[in-house]
């Protein structure tokens, strides 16, 4: 990947704080190592759950975040006040429209339904060729292996083509994510083949 530095790091996650204490673990790591690097946070501006997480970790690292909220989520006072900025649309597309043209590379963590419309939309556009951004599955303690094997029942049902498997890459920590960044290479391939 030839962008250079410092970057804007899109990272998709839940916003729910019911949840074990690896997945925030690795909410909390991946803002550090963003913050580190003095790259920025993309996010959906939340400051709750693992969203809040990175946001705070990237903040204390002396990292940059920018928060996208959509206005009925910020009235309901989920908004992180202390961001460097915090965009406020009105509707969830405009919300992922922004993210995905201001990010540089996707990094999906553990998460619920709304990291999964996040996901597979971003896949979507690669897929489409609509985006050659990195996209990084952090599958932390496994989390991830229900979708990756419905990736896999997709292909193997003729649904997905093989080589959508290069549409994204999965490690099992935030440690291993910029090392895909720097590295990536986005799937060649005729956008035609997709319907033969």
């Amino acid at each position: 990947m030839s962008k250079s530095y410092p970057q804007s790091i899109c990272v998709f996650c839940g916003s729910s704080s019911r949840v074990d204490e690896v997945y925030k673990a690795a909410a909390t790591e991946i803002g550090d190592l963003i913050g580190a690097r003095g790259d920025m946070l993309i996010y959906g501006g939340g400051r709750v759950g693992l969203m809040g997480l990175a946001a705070d970790a990237t903040l204390a690292a002396g990292g940059k975040v920018v928060g996208v909220i959509p206005s009925f989520l910020q009235h309901l006072e989920i908004g992180h006040a202390g961001l460097n900025e915090l965009v406020v649309t009105d509707s969830m597309h405009e919300r992922k429209r922004i993210m995905y043209e201001r990010a540089d590379a996707f990094v999906i963590l553990p998460g619920g339904l709304g990291t999964l419309d996040e996901t597979m939309e971003v896949l979507t556009w690669s897929q489409l060729k609509l985006s050659d951004k990195p996209v990084i599955i952090v599958d932390v303690n496994g989390f991830w292996q229900p979708l990756l094997a419905l990736i896999e029942h997709t292909i193997g049902a003729g649904f997905t083509r093989e080589e959508n498997r290069g549409l994204y890459k999965v490690v099992d920590s935030p440690a291993g994510v910029f090392d895909v960044i720097g590295n990536w290479h986005a799937p060649e391939g005729d956008l035609k083949a997709k319907w033969l």
